[in-house]
């Protein structure tokens, strides 16, 4: 199809609920620098997770976890960021700010190709702080920040947006696309990205990737640039992320699937992980024939996964750590087993799909151990929640059998890189819980208790879909929910646990008595970002899709939002509204809690997910309208620095 025809195409991306007819599940119901070892030496570890005691489960001895003295904020439709009263917020970082010494974006969005590589790509998600080493202590106000930059919107990053489609937008749109790694210093006038620096860099979807576990040199991983499959080309669709004991980032590979060209007639393979004849609608296929699965029909097999970046060494290739299966990604949640192994949990961000966890082969020991290979060795698990409100993790190891069927030649797994390029596959067949979107997992600190939100599932309980569960009890789910669970014994690594659900979203004013919801306080609907200070209050933040947002059942709940939660009363208060159109995601703090960084993605996103180049500040002209020293021209994306004019921590 010309260029012409469909210059600002709707394109589906991780942020919103796919579209009725795109169920992809049919089926039934290294320590050795000095530098890095003064690092871990003062890091502050955390974790998250919550209560269970709506179920009548002993609970441990908790922080407080009470709630900030701060006045509810009311809803909003406002243009702006609003915080609650005593807060303060700075613009830190937006896209095509640069990364380090390279130019800054134009408002008419003619950079090239070459300048985007040297700004902060479109569309933030997920983040952390890295704090540097000073007098012996992490430092709270000197940093590396890793920000995922999720997916581009054609309309708004090119001139003339996608018509006269050619090989430097597509170069552009792959260079907005990935990781950025800033450094940054709080002075008296506030924070700032030190430019220039020697750790800052980008991450594309053109970044050399190293490939580790089990898929690395496996026959459907190889490819005419790469006949021994050790290496991909980039990295995109970065979604949530994860943290590890040893200070590495890792960043998750989500809707890749509209980035390919699916061949005249899908494979079963590619259509079970939503790669069909509606995707590609990026488009880089007719420029960057890799994506053109025709031509090339294992590229795709290597996208999707979790990949590893060390943000303190800038000569590292990222590591795309197969061991822990191929999906989409939403994050990876890392916390510690109670004899030291390594435990990833994982959702697989779309309807009817599943929650995972990986727990490591071997130990981690502080200052010990070879983290090298860490994530390449161990068991890759999926989750069963009874109805009875206890749950298993069935094991996804190669030769295992289930009434089903079993993980072995005759059902299509040859070996264990088979099990984890086949992730999707070998869950179905193991017979795991369908759930309605799982997305961020946030470990409770003190409690290790686990939560994960699931966004929403319209689809729930209709003929198209998957029946009620208890885990998943209401039917066409606009409002999502969010489902705790305690592993037995309190270890991560446990085979089984105990779960409930700690609140279904909703309006409490809605006509349906099914859409109300249980939240006490506050009002929310499609939870999606997840996480947990060291006092243990659950922070939430909202991905209303654009084109419910403020209308039908959505009509009260105002722009998309972030909110804070006492997990022991289920107390939920109100803290930021966004601006329109955008997306509230990502969240880290300074180590003395201090500042609360949070991502502001796709403001002025409209219902078709891609904007109209000839009127590119339609719907929002944020950040520039709020904050004056902002580039303009364009709504753009853009990291926040939040804090109290007091001083006073915000998170502990």
């Amino acid at each position: 199809m010309p260029a012409t025809d469909y210059p600002w195409t709707a394109m589906p991306n991780s942020c919103f609920e796919p579209a009725a007819d795109s169920i992809a599940n049919p089926t039934p119901d290294n320590l050795a620098d000095p530098f890095r070892r003064r690092l871990l030496a003062a890091a502050v570890l955390t974790a998250g997770g919550g209560a269970l005691a709506a179920v009548g489960l002993p609970l441990p001895a908790l922080a407080a976890g009470r709630l900030p003295d701060f006045a509810t904020l009311s809803a909003s439709t406002a243009d702006e960021v609003r915080l609650a009263s005593g807060f303060a917020a700075q613009l830190l970082y937006a896209w095509g700010d640069p990364v380090s010494d390279g130019p800054r974006a134009r408002a008419d969005a003619a950079d090239s190709a070459a300048e985007q590589l040297q700004q902060a790509g479109m569309h933030h998600d997920g983040m952390h702080f890295f704090p540097f080493v000073e007098r012996g202590n992490a430092s709270s106000t000197h940093g590396l920040i890793c920000i995922n930059h999720e997916y581009t919107d054609d309309g708004l990053l090119h001139v003339g947006g996608m018509a006269d489609w050619s090989a430097e937008k597509v170069a552009k749109s792959k260079a907005a696309t990935g990781v950025s790694v800033i450094e940054v210093r709080r002075a008296k006038d506030g924070w700032q990205v030190v430019r220039p620096s020697r750790w800052a860099r980008r991450i594309t979807a053109d970044t050399p990737c190293r490939i580790s576990g089990p898929a690395r040199a496996h026959p459907a991983m190889l490819t005419a640039t790469d006949r021994w499959g050790e290496f991909a080309l980039g990295t995109l669709n970065n979604c949530a992320m994860g943290v590890t004991p040893w200070g590495t980032y890792l960043t998750c590979e989500e809707n890749f699937n509209g980035y390919f060209k699916a061949p005249t007639t899908p494979s079963a393979d590619q259509m079970r992980y939503g790669i069909s004849g509606k995707t590609a609608g990026y488009r880089w296929h007719e420029f960057d024939e890799r994506f053109d699965l025709a031509r090339h029909p294992n590229e795709a097999n290597r996208f999707g996964w979790v990949v590893e970046i060390d943000p303190w060494n800038p000569q590292a290739a990222p590591v795309k750590r197969t061991a822990l299966g191929r999906f989409k990604h939403e994050g990876a949640t890392v916390t510690l087993a109670r004899d030291g192994r390594v435990v990833v949990y994982m959702g697989d961000d779309e309807r009817f799909e599943y929650i995972y966890k990986f727990v490591s082969r071997d130990r981690y020991i502080a200052g010990q151990s070879d983290t090298a290979t860490l994530l390449d060795h161990g068991t890759l698990y999926v989750a069963r929640f009874g109805d009875d409100g206890k749950g298993r993790w069935l094991p996804l190891r190669h030769g295992e059998k289930y009434p089903n069927g079993a993980l072995t030649p005759e059902y299509g797994f040859s070996n264990q890189g088979d099990v984890a390029i086949r992730c999707r596959q070998a869950a179905d067949l193991a017979g795991a819980t369908k759930m309605d979107r799982p997305e961020w997992i946030a470990v409770h600190p003190q409690s290790r208790e686990v939560y994960v939100t699931l966004t929403n599932n319209s689809q729930r309980g209709t003929p198209a879909g998957a029946g009620l569960n208890a885990a998943n009890p209401r039917p066409d789910n606009v409002f999502g929910h969010i489902v705790r669970w305690r592993e037995s014994r309190q270890d991560a690594a446990a085979n089984t646990f105990d779960w409930d659900i700690f609140a279904l979203t909703g309006d409490p004013q809605h006509a349906s008595a099914g859409q109300r919801g249980t939240i006490k306080g506050d009002a929310y609907g499609s939870p999606d970002g997840l996480w947990f200070d060291r006092a243990g209050r659950l922070w939430i933040q909202t991905d209303v899709s654009t084109s419910v947002l403020n209308q039908g059942d959505y009509a009260r709940l105002g722009n998309n939002q972030m909110l804070v939660a006492d997990v022991r009363s289920g107390e939920t208060r109100r803290f930021l509204t966004g601006p329109k159109g955008c997306e509230l995601t990502g969240m880290t703090t300074t180590p003395d809690g201090k500042t609360l960084f949070v991502n502001i993605q796709h403001p002025g996103e409209g219902t078709s997910e891609r904007s109209d180049p000839a009127r590119p500040t339609a719907i929002s002209a944020w950040p520039a309208s709020q904050f004056p020293e902002a580039v303009g021209g364009r709504p753009r994306s853009a990291t926040l620095a939040i804090t109290r004019p007091d001083g006073q921590p915000i998170t502990t």
